[in-house]
């Protein structure tokens, strides 16, 4: 059950990176998904290689949502999005 409620949080946290970033036109569901999970884990890592504590269910989302939208960040400068 808990991977379900990761992959449908993740493709909320992918969709608002994709309008954040402007690229909600060119991903679908399933790449709205991945960026999500793969984004909030960056997030994290990142935050943890910090230092920092994130606790609290609106900082764990905000620590995703930045996380996806770095990722996005990252492959349009690969040429994946334009």
């Amino acid at each position: 059950m808990s991977w379900i409620v990761s992959l449908i949080i993740g493709g909320i946290v992918g969709w608002l990176a994709s309008i954040i970033m402007k690229t909600n036109a060119q991903m679908g569901l399933i790449a709205n998904v991945l960026v999500g999970v793969f984004g909030a884990a960056i997030g994290f890592w990142i935050a943890d290689a910090l230092g920092l504590m994130v606790a609290g269910g609106v900082l764990r989302f905000g620590v995703a949502l930045g996380g996806a939208v770095l990722l996005i960040f990252i492959l349009r400068k690969l040429g994946f999005f334009r």
